[in-house]
Parts: C-alpha cells; structure tokens; sequence
C-alpha cells in the first residue's frame, strides 16, 4: 500500500482534541494533502461563547446547547445529503459535546441536557479514525495566547487542565472508533513537514483499535 492508498480505507476521519491543540489546523493540512472533504465547526457563529469565557456558570448551558444543536445539524445534514460517499475528515466529533458539558454544567443543568443529548443523539455514525491530539495544558494555553483570539484571552489554566483531564478521560475508556494517540507537546506537524510526514507514516501502518504516537 502506497502512502496515498491508505487514505481511502477511511471514509470518515475526525481529528479531535482540546482547544489550542491545533485539530483545525491539521483537519486542514490532511484534506488539501488527499483532497479530502472538511467538516468544520464555527465556533465564531455561538452567540454565548464569549460570554461564557467571561462567566462560566452563567452561560454554561446556553452555550453548550447550541454547540450540540450546531454539531447534530452539522452531521444530520451530511448524512442526508449522502456526502459520506466522499472522504470527509472532520475538527470534531459528536461525543466532544458530553466533554465539555461534563465540565461546565451543574447536576441539574447535565440531567437537562443529558436528556436532550440521548434524544437527538442516535442517528449519528462513528467515525472510521480517530486522531486524538494531546498536549500539555502549558503548551495548550501558550497556543491560544499566540493564535490571538479576542474572545479566548479569559480562559483560565484550570479550564484548560480541566479540559485536558477530561478529554483524557474519554478517551482513555472510548471503543468506538479505532484511536491514535497523537502527543503533539514537542511534536509540530501543522509547521514541521518532517513531523507531519511521520505522523502520516504513523497513520499508514496503523492497525488495530488503539496507538500510540510521540516524538522521539
């Protein structure tokens, strides 16, 4: 197998991964590589996002909720539209939501929305890959500090180590999909050809259900 066959194994791949760990970015350099279809969140269209960076407990739920209904048209529309015939790679996946509002929202607001999730949840597809971006919490929050986004600039080091432990969580215990395991802390393959080659490389001969991949 060729390094642009393997591609083709995988109808729908998502790169996921905390905020600043630069899922977007590599979702991006992937696809224009293998010409691939994106599926992109705009995180820019919430109204409540920056408001909640400002005052979490307050805009928490409102917040989430709409992420969730953004993201369940984002994938609805698709499914619908038969574009799952074309490679698609994604910056997110559906069960991203429950990381988030695990960390967020109070008792009763996470019984609301739980309700609401498994309702609206069902007809979604897993997805054939998993890139699961790691970094650490130091480094996540000097990239956000350096991409320079307005709304970002209150986002504390404890939201961000929360968020890190809980996307760890997840994805510790996640079978859904296969996952590799990607530690981009001293790894750059959105600015570093060589590291996205082995991180491609990587990929290529990647089998089974779960991996590992870090710098040497």
């Amino acid at each position: 197998m060729n390094l642009d066959a393997w591609i083709m194994n995988y109808k729908n791949i998502v790169v996921e991964g905390p905020i600043g760990v630069g899922k977007t970015s590599l979702a991006k350099k992937i696809a224009n590589k293998y010409k691939l279809t994106t599926v992109l969140e705009n995180a820019n269209e919430n109204p409540f996002l920056k408001k909640f960076y400002t005052d979490n407990e307050k805009y928490a739920l409102p917040t989430q909720l709409f992420f969730l209904f953004q993201r369940l048209d984002q994938l609805t529309e698709l499914s619908q539209a038969d574009l799952f015939e074309a490679n698609l790679i994604a910056d997110f996946m559906l069960e991203k939501d429950t990381i988030f509002a695990g960390i967020t929202l109070s008792e009763l607001e996470m019984s609301l929305y739980r309700k609401i999730y498994e309702n609206q949840s069902g007809q979604i597809s897993n997805p054939d890959l998993v890139i699961y971006l790691q970094a650490e919490p130091e480094s996540l929050v000097e990239r956000i500090k350096k991409r320079g986004i307005t709304m970002e600039r209150d986002i504390s080091m404890e939201y961000i180590v929360n968020l890190s432990n809980a996307y760890n969580k997840f994805f510790y215990t996640y079978e859904k999909s296969p996952v590799l395991i990607v530690n981009t802390t001293h790894l750059d393959p959105i600015h570093n050809m060589a590291d996205f080659d082995s991180l491609m490389n990587q990929l290529k001969h990647f089998k089974g259900r779960r991996a590992f991949f870090n710098a040497i």
